[in-house]
């Protein structure tokens, strides 16, 4: 049984005991999380929501809360002696999906 979910302006497809990373959520670490924009719901028979299920819902709980890996932003401008380094980190949360309802 599967799921998709919209978080973060991203659609995920997850599963039971599924480990996902998606965009900071304002949740503390180890409790719970639902999710109740679901696109779909997978067993035998797929329901599709218009554009999501009503009373559908995916529960998760949340692991911890973390920075990405830094990236390295190098700007540059050819003849006038122009460079700028920046950094980015960006913020996630990590869950593991716990049940499917719907």
């Amino acid at each position: 049984m599967y799921a998709i979910i919209e978080t973060g302006g991203k659609q995920l497809k997850v599963e039971v005991g599924q480990t996902i990373y998606v965009e900071k959520l304002k949740a503390d670490v180890d409790s719970s999380y639902t999710f109740d924009k679901v696109l779909l719901i997978s067993d035998k028979k797929a329901k599709v929501g218009t554009p999501y299920l009503k009373d559908a819902t995916v529960v998760a709980k949340v692991v911890k809360q973390g920075l990405s890996k830094k990236l390295r932003i190098f700007k540059y401008k050819r003849k006038k002696n122009v460079r700028k380094t920046m950094g980015h980190r960006q913020p996630y949360t990590c869950l593991v999906i716990e049940t499917i309802n719907g």
